[in-house]
């Protein structure tokens, strides 16, 4: 595998994401590690989570790999969010998980403590070709010496905004250097002056960003504070989640959020994919669907916020990753099936950066870039926020992905009105030392 410079399993000079090249894949299907081994009939189960926009580039995919695999038939799926990780838990207790499934780091440890997840290091060399990869990201897949993760792509934060509603309120966009408290007077503006805007709909300045536990940990970081330690405990105490929530009590109070009564109306999209919210933190590559659901082309992303100390210390993590169920009856195909995705040239072309700036160089290579699409933009986003890319991605914990859901939860309760901060505090703390045993 060829080495570049990450901190943790992300960081690297955008350059070196994006603009070096190999033959990773280029030979077809059935060089390398990328053939099947058996002509024999086989079906396999494939899912994600994403929208209809992620769905169409999949079934494309998915069509190209049918037409070089003829005697592999995939079964695609796909969910919300939410909904996709309730449905595998379910399947998990009966050890039925699909064949192929995309996957998130929140959930590697667990589901891999578990005994769910197939080890796909003995297809490594053979049906997967990790060969134009780094080497640092393909071991953030790696638990306890298995393989049961390889990353897609890479990603980091961003704050997204919508310059045809900043306009409608005549709020600008905060400066490059803006701290969480010049966020916090920037939604406090534009909610103010959204109220009465010109086509007659409430603009609001953003959604209730202390409900995020990603967002939480990137408060941690620029506290110098690391949120989880080697042996999964962790770093952070009762008071630091407080004074974060205590970051949004004003705002909340005086009801400049977008409201979470209407939020949770839309799932699995928002205010500001419905052009009701003006700004947004996610990961940079959720602007090819925020683009593709709300009909706006000119959606602009700008870095997070500064901490105390002037510096952002952002980190790039792996966006998401394919795994394969320990129960499938087919892993060779499985196999063969993850390294199409992975390295197929035409599939980077078909994704773009849609799910991240792909993890191998040759789908790299072949991402259209054309000046000003979506591509081009993201990556030129992570080449100008690389030098604000200083910390390591805060390795998730087991039970992670339960306790992250249970700050959403928490946070939705928040908003509500139905508890308190401390109640809040108390409560995550007490579901947390459960989840992460």
């Amino acid at each position: 595998m060829q080495r570049r410079t990450f901190t943790g399993v992300g960081v690297a000079a955008a350059t070196a994401l994006v603009l070096t090249a190999c033959s990773s894949g280029a030979d077809g299907p059935d060089s390398g590690g990328g053939g099947s081994s058996s002509d024999e009939e086989v079906t396999l189960t494939m899912t994600w989570w994403g929208n209809d926009d992620r769905a169409s580039r999949y079934e494309e995919a998915i069509d190209l790999f049918e037409e070089q695999h003829p005697n592999i038939t995939v079964q695609p799926t796909f969910q919300d969010w939410d909904g996709y990780w309730t449905a595998r838990s379910t399947e998990a207790a009966g050890r039925s998980l699909p064949d192929v499934m995309q996957f998130d780091l929140s959930y590697l440890r667990e589901y891999s403590e578990n005994g769910h997840l197939l080890d796909l290091s003995p297809y490594v060399g053979e049906q997967i070709d990790l060969s134009g990869f780094d080497e640092a990201l393909v071991e953030s897949g790696v638990i306890d010496g298995a393989q049961i993760g390889i990353p897609t792509s890479t990603n980091t934060l961003a704050l997204f905004y919508n310059p045809g509603l900043l306009e409608q309120t005549g709020v600008e966009a905060p400066a490059e250097d803006y701290d969480w408290q010049d966020f916090n007077a920037f939604v406090a503006q534009v909610s103010e002056a959204g109220a009465t805007a010109e086509n007659g709909e409430p603009i609001h300045g953003s959604a209730d960003y202390t409900s995020t536990f990603w967002f939480f940990l990137q408060w941690l970081v620029q506290q110098g504070i690391q949120p989880f330690e080697d042996d999964g405990s962790f770093g952070f105490t009762e008071d630091d989640m407080r004074e974060f929530l205590e970051l949004g009590a004003d705002l909340r109070e005086a009801g400049h959020f977008y409201p979470i009564d209407r939020q949770v109306q839309l799932l699995p999209l928002g205010g500001f994919t419905v052009n009701e919210a003006a700004a947004e933190f996610s990961w940079d590559n959720f602007l090819a669907g925020y683009v593709a659901d709300s009909g706006t082309e000119d959606i602009q992303m700008m870095p997070m916020p500064t901490g105390p100390d002037g510096e952002k210390a952002m980190f790039f993590k792996p966006s998401m990753l394919l795994a394969a169920g320990a129960n499938t009856e087919h892993p060779e195909a499985a196999a063969t099936l993850i390294d199409f995705l992975l390295t197929e040239p035409e599939v980077g072309r078909i994704f773009g950066t849609s799910k991240g700036v792909p993890a191998d160089e040759a789908q790299r290579e072949a991402m259209e870039l054309e000046e000003g699409s979506i591509d081009a933009r993201v990556v030129a986003y992570e080449e100008e926020v690389a030098e604000h890319v200083t910390q390591p991605v805060p390795i998730p914990v087991k039970g992670f992905g339960s306790i992250e859901a249970e700050f959403k939860r928490l946070g939705e309760e928040l908003n509500y009105g139905t508890i308190t901060i401390d109640e809040f505090v108390s409560s995550w703390f007490s579901e947390a030392q459960l989840a992460t045993q």
